[in-house]
C-alpha cells in the first residue's frame, strides 16, 4: 500500500483553481457517454460530477493566500497483492476510500468548536482509476533507460544514411535495434517497456482532492503541518494543532487488512519501509527472524519493489554502510512514495 499526500503545485506557486487536476482525474472517461463514465464520490454520495467538485473545492478557499495550498491530493495505491483481495474492486474501494477519510480525520490534532474533527468536518472527493501507465522513475524505465538510448541512436543514424548526410547500412542498423530491443530487461507482451505504455494486470487506485479548509469554509486544515502533535497559547486560548502521518498511514493498512482480511507481510508495512531508512540494523534483523514461508514471500515482493535481493545481507557482521547504501537506492522511490510530498 503506497499513499501520498501532496499539494498541487505549478512550478513554485499553488494551483489557485482544482479545474486542471480535476480534468486529469477525467481522462479515463474519454470517449465515454456521462453514465457510463466513473463519476467522483465522497462520503455520503456517489454521483458527482466534474463541475461540481471543481465548485465545491474552489469555492471553499476563505482567507487562503496564494503561497497556501488550497487542497491536497491523497493518492492511495493497493499493491496487486492487496487488489486480489477485493471481491468488487470499483465498490470495495469506495468503501475502502470512506474509511480511510475516517482514519485522516482522526490523524488531526485539532478541534472544532471544542470537539474533535469529524468525517462531517472535512470536504473532500474522490475518483477510482483503473489504468496506469509506466512513467521515468520507475524502475523498469530507468533500467531499460541504456538501451533505449542506443536505440534512438541507431534511429537518428539510420534517418542520417536515408537523407543522404551519410553513407551506411539500413538493414545492418535495423538488425542491432531489433536486438537491443530483445535484450533489454524489461518486456512486457514482447514489447520493451517505454514511458507511457500502460501496465498490465490490475492498477486500480485511488485518487482523493481535499479541501485545505473545513467543510464551514472556516478552519484551515493541514496535512502538510510541520506539527505531528502540539499545543500552543493563540490569543489566550489553549489550541491544539498537528497532523500525524504516521498514525494515518499505519491507520490505512490497518482498516484495509481488517476490511478484507488481508494478512500482511513484514515488508509490505509502513512500519518496515520507515525502519528502513532510519534503523537498518533493526530491518534486516526483523527481516532474518521470520518464519521461512514468510520470508520466501518477503524476498519476492522485495524483488518486485526492485531491491536487489542477491546483496541482502545473511547476518549483523554484513550490515555494512555500503550494502546499505546500495539497497536504499535500489527503493528510493518506493520509499518516497509513502510519505507526505511537503
Amino acid at each position: 500500500m503506497y499513499i501520498t499526500i501532496t499539494p498541487q503545485k505549478l512550478g513554485e506557486n499553488y494551483s489557485q483553481s482544482s479545474a486542471d487536476f480535476v480534468q486529469y482525474l477525467e481522462k479515463e472517461n474519454e470517449g465515454l457517454d456521462s453514465e457510463n463514465g466513473d463519476f467522483f464520490f465522497n462520503q455520503y454520495e456517489d454521483k458527482i460530477g466534474a463541475k461540481e467538485v471543481v465548485q465545491e473545492i474552489d469555492g471553499n478557499t476563505a482567507k487562503l493566500k496564494k503561497i497556501e495550498p488550497k487542497f491536497y491530493s491523497i493518492t492511495v495505491s493497493p499493491s496487486k497483492y492487496e487488489l486480489k483481495r477485493l471481491q468488487n474492486s470499483s465498490e470495495d474501494l469506495k468503501r475502502y476510500t470512506r474509511e480511510v477519510m475516517r482514519d485522516y480525520v482522526s490523524s488531526f490534532n485539532r478541534e472544532i468548536n471544542g470537539k474533535p474533527i469529524s468525517i462531517d468536518d472535512i470536504k473532500y472527493y474522490a475518483k477510482i482509476e483503473h489504468q496506469r501507465t509506466f512513467k521515468g522513475s520507475d524502475i523498469q524505465i530507468r533500467e531499460n533507460q541504456p538501451f533505449a538510448a542506443k536505440i534512438l541512436e541507431l534511429r537518428k543514424e539510420i534517418r542520417t544514411i536515408q537523407s543522404g548526410e551519410k553513407e551506411g547500412s539500413i538493414k545492418d542498423l535495423e538488425r542491432k535495434i531489433v536486438k537491443l530491443e530483445q535484450e533489454a530487461p524489461h518486456r512486457q507482451n514482447g514489447k520493451r517497456i517505454v514511458r507511457g505504455m500502460k501496465k498490465e494486470g490490475s492498477q486500480s487506485h485511488i485518487h482523493i482532492i481535499v479541501s485545505r479548509k473545513d467543510a464551514s469554509n472556516s478552519f484551515s486544515l493541514s496535512p502538510g503541518s510541520k506539527y505531528k502533535s502540539s499545543e500552543v497559547m493563540m490569543n489566550g486560548k489553549l489550541v491544539r494543532r498537528g497532523f500525524d502521518r504516521d498514525q494515518f498511514f499505519t491507520r490505512a493498512e490497518n482498516t484495509f487488512d481488517r476490511t478484507f482480511g488481508y494478512q500482511r507481510n513484514f515488508v509490505e508495512t509502513y512500519h518496515a519501509r520507515k525502519e528502513f531508512i532510519k534503523n537498518p540494523n533493526f530491518y534486516f534483523s526483523a527481516l532474518l527472524q521470520l518464519p521461512t514461508n514468510e520470508k520466501t514471500i518477503t524476498f519476492k515482493l522485495m524483488r518486485e519493489f526492485g531491491m536487489p535481493v542477491q546483496s541482502i545481507p545473511t547476518n549483523s557482521a554484513q550490515l555494512a554502510l555500503k550494502v546499505f547504501n546500495r539497497l536504499r537506492r535500489g527503493v528510493e522511490v518506493a520509499i518516497k512514495s509513502s510519505s507526505i510530498g511537503i
